[in-house]
């Protein structure tokens, strides 16, 4: 039987408000545990909520940006249910009247096509605190500290058929984020972390099949090994005779499976109801045309802009508009060389590698995006050829150097383009080999071609890399025919 995989994802964004949703206590990441926790974020008794205007603003600014309504009115509801990391009791959230509405997500593919993923709503909450299991002697510690912090919880539709596609929907959440400035979207400190509601039904099937629901999961890429999991395990589980129960799962990954936690609640368990001690939130049309206004360029935008304005290609403005910083740095580096194409051949290929082999964002990047256009203008112009660029950007990475003119003339890379100079070291290698000159005399005209680069590499070795090579094949051709 073939069988298709349904999937929806539930991303929980954790917004970069200073102050907690509820509290003005501070939302900083690494302090020590319950030094950020106020009597608000406890739940003591005596204390109101104040809702935070900063979130709200956030929350609103996704919605505009993924062109979801917006309501008038939105409210908050307290969601019931007991964890020891819980103070209150209750999460205070939003159930039956969220902030932003129905709303759409453009993926891209890895083949290059993209599929719109429908939003249901984004709604606001608080963030319950951390079970601390480690290092307490077989007890559980309890941290407060993010207690209160600001999530915007994102639900989509059920639109996704694959761990590839949910990992393209998940980047470009976090890309959407990251642009707006309303998140940092570091996953590993829990800044952005999503559920992933899987479940199978035979392919052609419109009634969904049973889902399982998996936890907290922090990472692009144990989403995809997740839901892969999961995929298989529910089917090989129908195709035994057994059925899927409705449950929450956590993901394992350095056993790469998933396992059951607990069955899943329904909603009702939670015994929703309006929030006694928050007014409803009430939105303007002036209010929405102000944020609105100053939105930065986004995602899909920069990438339309980048294929049609500078002559990029899909793939390249897909991979360059993908983070704001890539993005800023690619035009930075291309205003200074003037060569769109140019700029992104080097963020993609010689930066992008240096990164990847430390481990390093482009943003802690050791080299520039001025010092990277600098040196891909001296390419540019032909002052250095392409080796010698390399062992320019290797200096400027290492520190050896802040200028690449400065590295180009201290390290004598500058390229020999004196044509007179070159022929000197033409005829120089000629002279000193005569059997090669004589095979390649005594071979067919069609096979020459090949046998013309040991002459240029002996050239390049006596210039010490830094002649033209193409003034260097040109020449050496003339003067290896003339001889024939």
């Amino acid at each position: 039987m073939q069988w298709e995989t349904v999937i929806g994802l539930e991303v929980h964004v954790q917004l970069a408000t200073r102050s907690k949703i509820f509290s003005g206590a501070s939302t900083a990441f690494g302090a020590e545990p319950n030094t950020q926790a106020c009597a608000v974020d406890l739940g003591l008794p005596g204390v109101l909520p104040v809702l935070n205007e900063a979130a709200v603003a956030m929350a609103v600014q996704f919605g505009l940006a993924i062109h979801a309504e917006i309501p008038e009115v939105s409210v908050f509801d307290r969601k019931n249910y007991f964890y020891p990391d819980l103070p209150k009791g209750y999460q205070t959230s939003q159930m039956y009247h969220p902030i932003v509405g129905a709303g759409e997500v453009e993926i891209t593919l890895d083949d290059g096509s993209t599929k719109r993923i429908r939003v249901h709503h984004a709604h606001l909450e608080e963030d319950a605190g951390k079970s601390l299991h480690e290092d307490f002697h077989g007890m559980t510690g309890v941290d407060l500290n993010r207690a209160g912090t600001p999530l915007l919880e994102i639900v989509s539709e059920p639109d996704l058929r694959s761990a590839k596609e949910a990992a393209a929907y998940l980047k470009a959440i976090h890309s959407i984020v990251t642009y707006l400035g309303i998140s940092d979207g570091n996953m590993a400190e829990g800044s952005m972390r999503c559920d992933v509601n899987v479940s199978v039904r035979p392919q052609g099937q419109e009634a969904y099949g049973t889902r399982a629901e998996i936890k907290n999961v922090n990472s692009f890429r144990f989403v995809e090994r997740a839901i892969a999991f999961e995929m298989e395990r529910q089917i090989e589980l129908i195709e035994e005779g057994g059925k899927v129960v409705q449950e929450t799962r956590l993901f394992d990954p350095d056993r790469d499976e998933t396992r059951s936690m607990r069955t899943k609640e329904e909603a009702n368990d939670y015994r929703y109801f309006p929030c006694p001690d928050l007014l409803p939130v009430v939105l303007d049309q002036a209010y929405l045309d102000h944020l609105r206004g100053n939105l930065p360029e986004l995602p899909a935008e920069k990438r339309v802009r980048f294929e049609t304005e500078l002559g990029l290609s899909a793939y390249d403005a897909s991979v360059l508009s993908a983070t704001r910083e890539m993005a800023d740095f690619f035009e930075e580096a291309k205003n200074v060389c003037g060569d769109a194409k140019q700029a992104a051949n080097w963020v993609q290929g010689e930066l992008s590698g240096a990164l990847n082999r430390e481990g390093l964002p482009i943003a802690d990047s050791p080299v520039s995006a001025r010092q990277l256009g600098e040196l891909v203008a001296r390419v540019m112009d032909d002052t250095i050829n392409g080796k010698a660029a390399k062992q320019v950007f290797q200096a400027l990475w290492n520190g050896q150097g802040t200028k690449a003119d400065d590295i180009i003339e201290a390290q004598g890379l500058k390229q020999v383009t004196d044509s007179g100079a070159i022929e000197a070291m033409i005829d120089q290698v000629i002279a000193d080999s005569p059997g090669q000159v004589a095979q390649y005399r005594d071979a067919e005209p069609d096979k020459r071609g090949k046998m013309i680069g040991y002459f240029v590499g002996q050239v390049m070795k006596a210039s010490r890399g830094t002649a033209n090579p193409q003034q260097v094949n040109q020449l050496l051709k003339e003067k290896l025919d003339a001889l024939c």
